[in-house]
Order: C-alpha cells, then sequence, then structure tokens
C-alpha cells in the first residue's frame, strides 16, 4: 500500500474543460493518476442520495480514495447546549453523505477559543463535544465512517498539534488531519525542513502510536499568514510563504507511512496534487 493523493473539490481547470457534474471528477483526476478525491461540504451539506451515489459509483469505477470535508460551522470548544447540538446534526449530515458516497472519512474542524473562555476550558468542551459526537455517530449506525479532526492555521483557534493529538487520543477510531499549510502558518514559519516534520511525526507516533500515524489524514498547500497566523491558501507558484512538500514527501517515503494527501491549493489543487505525488514516488525509489 502506498500513499494516496487528490485534490479537495474541482479545480479550475475542471470547468474550464466544460466539467460541472462532480460525478466526473473520478475520471478526471484519475487520468492525471491521482487515487484520492476530497468533496467539500464546507458550506453545509446539499448533497442529496442520489447525486452522492453517483459520485461514489464514479470513484469506484476509477480507483479513488473519497473523504469528506465537513460543515465549517462545527465549534467543539462550545459549553452552549444549542451549537453542541448543532455540531451533531452537522456530523450525522456529514456521516450521511458520506455514507451514500462510499466516502469512509469525513473532516471537521475544532472551532475558536472564544473571548469569554480560557483555552483549558475550550479544550475541556472539546473533549466532551468529541465524545458526544462519537456516540451519536455509532448509535446513528456510521460507525465505519473515521472522524479526521484538523489541526488549524489560526492561532486564537483550537488546532496545534498537541492539541489535536490530545483529542484523536481520546478513542482509537478518530484520526488526525494534518495541515502542514495550517501548521506552518500558526507556528510563522515553522514547518519547512525534513527536521520539522520528522520532529511532528516523532510526536505523533508518541500521542497516538505508529499504527494510526501511518495512515493519517493530511492536507497540503501553501498558506499566507500574518500575526495571527493563515490569511488565505496559494498555489505552489508561491515562493514566499510555503511550506514545500519535498521534505514531507521524504520522510513519508523514508518511514514508509501511507497517510491520504488531499491538496488544498487556490485554484490548482488537482495540479499541485499531481506535483506531490511525482515528489512522493521519486523518493519511493531513492533510499532516504
Amino acid at each position: 500500500m502506498k500513499a494516496l493523493f487528490g485534490p479537495a473539490g474541482n479545480s479550475d481547470a475542471f470547468t474550464a474543460e466544460g466539467f460541472r457534474a462532480t460525478a466526473d471528477a473520478p475520471a478526471w483526476i484519475a487520468k492525471r493518476g491521482l487515487t484520492a478525491y476530497e468533496y467539500q461540504c464546507g458550506r453545509g451539506v446539499r448533497v442529496g442520495t442520489e447525486t452522492a451515489e453517483h459520485i461514489g459509483q464514479a470513484a469506484r469505477e476509477h480507483g479513488i480514495a473519497l473523504s469528506l470535508h465537513a460543515p465549517y460551522f462545527i465549534n467543539l470548544s462550545t459549553d452552549e447546549d444549542i451549537q453542541r447540538e448543532k455540531n451533531v446534526r452537522y456530523v450525522l449530515d456529514s456521516c450521511r453523505a458520506a455514507h451514500d458516497m462510499g466516502a469512509d472519512r469525513i473532516v471537521v474542524h475544532t472551532g475558536g477559543v472564544g473571548k469569554k473562555r480560557t483555552r483549558e476550558a475550550a479544550m475541556d468542551n472539546s473533549r466532551g463535544n468529541v465524545r458526544m459526537i462519537l456516540e451519536a455517530k455509532d448509535a446513528a449506525g456510521y460507525d465505519a465512517i473515521t472522524i479526521c479532526l484538523e489541526t488549524m492555521g489560526k492561532v486564537n483557534v483550537i488546532g496545534t498539534a498537541e492539541e489535536i493529538l490530545e483529542l484523536v487520543r481520546l478513542d482509537d477510531r478518530l484520526l488526525p488531519c494534518i495541515d502542514f499549510g495550517h501548521l506552518n502558518a500558526r507556528t510563522h514559519g515553522g514547518m519547512r525542513t525534513r527536521e520539522d516534520v520528522a520532529a511532528l511525526f516523532d510526536q505523533m507516533e508518541n500521542a497516538i502510536g505508529v499504527e494510526r500515524t501511518r495512515i493519517f489524514h493530511s492536507h497540503f498547500s501553501k498558506i499566507e499568514y500574518g500575526k495571527g497566523g493563515e490569511v488565505r491558501h496559494l498555489t505552489f507558484a508561491d515562493e514566499i510563504y510555503g511550506p514545500d512538500f519535498e521534505p514531507v514527501a521524504m520522510e513519508v517515503a523514508a518511514r514508509g507511512y501511507t497517510p491520504r494527501f488531499i491538496c488544498e491549493s487556490a485554484g490548482t489543487q488537482a495540479e499541485d496534487a499531481a506535483a506531490m505525488l511525482s515528489m512522493y514516488q521519486k523518493y519511493m525509489k531513492d533510499d532516504v
């Protein structure tokens, strides 16, 4: 088994070539040698069962592993009952859509700390909300779908590597979604070298074990950042902010990891995912 690569949603080139239906995306990205696709529900889960089934059928025909990004509205740090209930509904809606299309992973944002609570209180709330979501997911029969909690790019949001790994440790069925661009943005350039990547992987192995670390979910893009962290996603043409994928490719290949890399570049996500795949293949052949 090898690492999987693919885009988050559809590149500008996909629509420029006249495609409109997402069910056409698996064939389009497979022609580029890619093997993964993340369906985007950040603005809400609006995909119907029939459409989801068509996307899933196309993905199976073309050997594309599917994941789904849950709505951005989720805030795990809340202690408000109404928001907690909404969190559960957003996750269950995402699981329904993922189930319909045969996706095996959903990505979930953690949410902001807020002005009225400490970071410690926000983490306490997050632990409770993660447990509640897992119970609701299992009760609804979606136990085959893995929730991937994402590292975040803004400083005032729960989502450091340490915080995500602490939450993922709560249950063996959880996985981290390591967003290297987010981590680089919130640390103002602290995820640039192979040593940085190796230290992160060591931290992951110590926190959640080698087996889960080997198959982690990942987002990757270059991201502009400022004092507060993430500002906006860029493309691989950027030569200022980074991070570069090569150190990640080298370390993943050397350790024999088999993660799923989803590229979130701004409009060139499929093209940049193909560039990531090419780097990874280079180091898979080399003795690094």
